[in-house]
């Protein structure tokens, strides 16, 4: 009989006798198991970076816009009679259940100037919560007053890059500038933010909503955020939002999207995303099968005469099936180990040399590929190793 550890002296002698057809087999695996690892971890930092993004502004929050965005049977040609958001619309939601704040916005594009230097930027109109809603912070000075936003006088906060850029290193507070051919005086500088998906939010100025609506001749907010409080149940929340405007407006013609199910909607889809791209990678797992499978078939075709003597010393079926199958687990496992050690190391140079490039390796796809790859490398292995295990003893002797 023979032993496990002839056995696995065997297995070992005969891959290491062919170092090069080795080295080729584990290639194929190796690559399929590193575009695996580069492309989750591509994926899975992708994943990380927009869910951070809109984190950053808090989870609590539900915005509200004008509109229902269901579709409804009706007469063709009824008149639309959506009523837009108002500033009286926001103020009245303070008063609704677990509601901790109520900003009406309305945003833009205008020139800001001071002293022969202008600078064409976003103009958002905002009450004097919005540093609280979406968690910004003032660096200088004080954010807008808290006042009749309806009726507030012509104070501007500025963002950090549009205070560098128009007044250098000069303390900007208290100085008159103009914002939308409008005289304003500032009254601070928010801390910088820096980049969301592409959006400069340093690149922005803050006024009063009610200066807003004039400066941009509307008659209408574009929308409310809401904070709640983080412990209240989300559909409560909703239902009071929801009453409080009905009533106002007779009927729900407003749409209201909380932060915290678009976080959800976002991380299904950027996992269905990760995940399709995993299946990508693995395609090169299957050709890398496709190798061990053709390199066992030549092996066996070689070794005949060597299958032939192992049978008439007392090796069954059995053993040397287990033989090529175990060559072929060490083949692939070999291989995804190289994969593996090439997948994290590549992703490691990207986030060092593409800092802006997210990449984050996700390891439950790092060690599903690897037991892939040693799966690949037993099915790839079964058809010699059974055409192996068959061959006829004496007629395998006499092939030499």
């Amino acid at each position: 009989m023979m032993r496990t550890a002839d056995f696995i002296r065997f297995a070992y002698q005969s891959l290491a006798s062919h170092r090069m057809r080795t080295l080729l087999s584990a290639l194929g695996i190796a690559v399929g198991v590193t575009s695996v690892i580069l492309l989750t971890s591509i994926g899975q930092g992708l994943h990380q970076f927009i869910i951070d993004e809109f984190s950053q502004f808090g989870t609590n929050i539900i915005s509200i816009t004008p509109g229902k965005t269901d579709t409804r049977g009706g007469p063709i040609g009824a008149i639309n009679t959506v009523r837009p958001l108002s500033i009286d619309d926001a103020m009245a939601l303070r008063r609704a259940p677990h509601v901790l704040i109520s900003d009406p916005t309305l945003q833009g594009n205008g020139d800001v100037e001071h002293e022969g230097k202008s600078r064409r930027v976003m103009i958002q109109g905002v009450s004097h919560a919005m540093p609280e809603s979406i968690k910004m912070k003032v660096a200088v000075g004080d954010f807008l007053p808290d006042e009749d936003p309806r009726n507030a006088r012509s104070f501007v906060v500025l963002g950090a890059k549009v205070a560098r850029e128009l007044f250098g290193e000069t303390n900007p507070l208290g100085a008159r500038m103009r914002v939308g051919g409008e005289r304003y005086r500032v009254i601070g500088i928010m801390e910088p933010k820096g980049d969301m998906l592409g959006f400069d939010m340093d690149d922005i100025v803050f006024i009063p909503v009610g200066r807003a609506l004039e400066m941009f001749n509307r008659d209408s907010i574009g929308e409310i955020h809401l904070t709640y409080e983080p412990t209240a149940p989300l559909e409560e929340v909703m239902a009071g939002i929801r009453q409080v405007l009905i009533t106002r407006h007779g009927r729900e013609d407003f749409t209201l999207t909380p932060q915290k199910k678009m976080l959800e909607t976002f991380g299904t889809v950027l996992d269905t995303i990760t995940f399709a791209v995993a299946a990508i990678g693995s395609i090169s797992l299957l050709v890398g099968g496709i190798g061990i499978l053709t390199i066992l078939t030549i092996a066996v075709s070689e070794r005949t005469s060597e299958i032939g003597l192992l049978r008439a010393l007392g090796a069954t079926r059995r053993r040397i099936l287990a033989i090529f199958l175990g060559e072929a687990a060490v083949l692939a496992g070999f291989g995804g180990a190289v994969g593996l050690a090439a997948g994290w190391g590549l992703a490691a140079l990207i986030k060092v040399f593409l800092p802006s490039l997210p990449v984050e390796t996700p390891w439950p796809y790092a060690i599903a590929a690897e037991v892939s790859s040693v799966l690949i490398g037993l099915v790839a292995g079964v058809m010699p190793a059974r055409r192996a295990a068959n061959l006829d003893p004496l007629e395998a002797l006499r092939s030499e």
